[in-house]
């Protein structure tokens, strides 16, 4: 097998391909140039995308050369894949922010300085934006057939549960193959990579290039990951896991790893590190915590550099010991009035974000699992006045995991 297929296989990443054997010898005799598309409907992508950017990493590591197609033009339609209803319709302004912004997280992780490998960024509104209607039914449409298109699951699934489904959105799949065919004529690229959702947008973009130019090209794709748990990966019962430092510190992204599901630990490091199968191997005996922290740190120095990693290995150190205000914790400004007003540990919990549930803060305060400074409240009624915070800060916990740095603005 192909170097990269195997370890591609090896580190989890793999669910399906289109015709293996024959990309499995390409791949052998030469360097190709393969597509992984990224949607823009927000500022930052979470980590429920860093399994497709692990497979941009290992793409350059054996050598070949990525295609980023960032979706600037199929964003404005919204992919129905795994939705129950229709996207938010995105302002130009926003799309292109979004855009600006996730082309410099990706950055972060790819090698930018070999020519052979560099990444090649793409927006699909650029071929997407001038295209005519007619022409386009004309010279692409022809290939689609209304019959195969709603056994796709994007489209299935929705009328399955009778959620309406846009013709907008019907016409994603469409664009989507039209994207590989524009990329296929004009950067020779011959092959798609994606989650296992965007099987059926894949094989429409594989068939049209053959119908379109008898050339032959191949879609592969990645497991949807979940965590042991069953929840999604990238969210959290308190959000998005974001890439982008200016909604999630490295701090609560290392702890976020720190928190992995004992289950989670070998695969996660096989998915999201650089170890080497071998290394990983190795450490099936190890201390699961101290795997956990290994998990934290690579993934941390990964994204944030590894001075991040470390500072925040010893932040979470530091907040774990007794009688420490944990000083390089998380912030968050609270207005020194409302202190001044003597405000009750309840509502301060909320409005520190910590924990927005009043109920569940009212669960958590009779579980003894609230702390101030280290101290446990045993009272719902709890005052918090000026005299807990020391030089203008407090220690706010709620169990061993969630810690934050109160300060007075």
């Amino acid at each position: 097998m192909n170097k990269f297929l195997k370890e591609f296989k090896d580190r989890g990443y793999f669910y399906q391909c289109t015709n293996e054997v024959d990309l499995s010898n390409l791949l052998d005799k030469e360097k190709i140039k393969a597509y992984i598309g990224f949607d823009c409907t927000a500022e930052s992508l979470h980590v429920g995308s860093l399994l497709q950017i692990m497979c941009l990493r290992l793409l350059q590591k054996n050598g070949h050369q990525p295609i980023v197609l960032i979706g600037g033009g199929t964003t404005r339609i919204g992919d129905p894949s795994g939705k129950d209803k229709t996207r938010k319709i995105l302002t130009e302004n926003e799309i292109e922010k979004n855009i600006k912004n996730i082309k410099n997280i990706l950055k972060k992780y790819l090698d930018n300085d070999d020519p052979s490998t560099k990444p090649i960024f793409v927006n699909n509104y650029t071929w997407l934006k001038n295209l005519n209607y007619i022409s386009f039914l004309r010279d692409v449409g022809k290939h689609f057939t209304i019959n195969r298109m709603l056994t796709f699951d994007s489209v299935k699934l929705r009328l399955d549960r009778e959620q309406s489904l846009s013709y907008m959105e019907f016409n994603y799949m469409i664009l989507q193959a039209y994207d590989f065919l524009e990329l296929n004529k004009n950067k020779n690229c011959i092959l798609q990579i994606g989650g296992s959702d965007q099987w059926g947008n894949i094989i429409n973009g594989v068939e049209l290039i053959k119908r379109y130019s008898n050339k032959q090209v191949y879609g592969l794709t990645t497991p949807l990951i979940t965590l042991a748990t069953g929840a999604k990966m990238g969210k959290t019962e308190n959000g998005a896991i974001w890439l982008d430092e200016k909604y999630l510190s490295p701090y609560d992204y290392w702890q976020f790893w720190r928190n992995t599901d004992d289950g989670d630990v070998f695969k996660f490091l096989k998915m999201f590190t650089e170890l080497t199968i071998n290394e990983i191997n190795k450490l099936k005996d190890n201390n699961i915590n101290e795997l956990k922290i290994l998990l934290a740190n690579e993934a941390t120095a990964m994204l944030h550099g590894k001075i991040a990693a470390k500072n925040s290995q010893d932040t979470a150190r530091e907040a774990f010991s007794s009688n420490s205000l944990g000083a390089n914790l998380p912030s968050v400004n609270i207005d020194a009035k409302l202190i001044e007003k003597k405000i009750n540990i309840i509502d301060f919990i909320a409005i520190s974000k910590l924990e927005n549930s009043k109920s569940e803060i009212r669960r958590l305060i009779k579980g003894n699992a609230i702390k101030i400074n280290d101290d446990v409240i045993l009272d719902e009624k709890f005052i918090i006045d000026q005299d807990l915070f020391k030089n203008s800060f407090l220690k706010l916990s709620i169990g061993k995991k969630r810690h934050i740095k109160i300060q007075l603005s």
